[in-house]
């Protein structure tokens, strides 16, 4: 079974750009220290069962991150559709 892991922050090619390519994901482990992941790095744990990732933003409301293809069959890392504009997972601050 996949560990649900929370989502914080984000790193992305071009930090101004609401729509640029994420290169690493990041969050709070139990213990206090910080993890970061590349995107390759969350896609891959999704694939083989490891980890389920979520970003809960504003605090209580939790979306699940999902793996989506671009039309140009890049994958990639995305919330599922929930109406916030812009999306979720792009909206985080920068990891440290």
């Amino acid at each position: 079974m996949a560990d649900l892991v929370r989502i914080d922050c984000v790193n992305k090619s071009d930090r101004p750009n609401p729509h640029e390519r994420i290169r690493n994901v990041g969050g709070i482990n139990p213990d206090g220290s910080r993890w970061k992941l590349s995107e390759t790095q969350a896609i891959q744990g999704i694939r083989q069962g490891k980890w389920s990732f979520y970003v809960e933003r504003p605090p209580g409301h939790r979306v699940r991150v999902v793996i989506a293809t671009s039309p140009w069959g890049n994958e990639y890392l995305k919330t599922e559709a929930d109406g916030e504009h812009p999306n979720n997972l792009l909206a985080l601050p920068e990891c440290p």
